[in-house]
């Protein structure tokens, strides 16, 4: 949102509010900015969660491995039968098949089940 528009939101000064997203950056509470994409747009994506068996003495090889692939958005450690869940984003069925072809093929990855998210009931992102 503009600062303009959050200072009107917020019914404060521009420059009051530019000044405190310049604290808030400094002492390090805003991170960063990101971009979020249309609905409509993210809506046309296809999203497949990759759960991962994985040979612990390669493990961080393996993370490293996903974090090269563009479509792989989030990895994340979990607890059960699979050691890692991966969150893939891709725009076709051919993409998603190459992709999950090549995380198959990272060494240290013994094992993937996939499943392909088919709607989001909700999303608080």
């Amino acid at each position: 949102m503009p600062t303009a528009a959050l200072a009107r939101s917020l019914g404060v000064a521009r420059t009051t509010v530019v000044e405190r997203l310049k604290r808030l950056q400094r002492d390090g509470v805003i991170a960063g900015y990101t971009v979020r994409m249309n609905p409509k747009v993210e809506a046309r994506m296809l999203r497949v969660h990759v759960l991962l068996d994985v040979d612990a003495k390669e493990a961080d090889a393996v993370v490293a491995g996903l974090r090269a692939i563009p479509q792989v958005r989030a990895v994340y450690a979990i607890s059960g039968a699979f050691d890692n869940l991966a969150f893939v984003q891709g725009e076709t069925t051919e993409e998603i098949d190459r992709v999950l072809d090549e995380i198959g093929h990272l060494p240290g990855v013994t094992k993937t089940q996939s499943s392909l998210v088919l709607s989001v009931k909700f999303d608080r992102h």
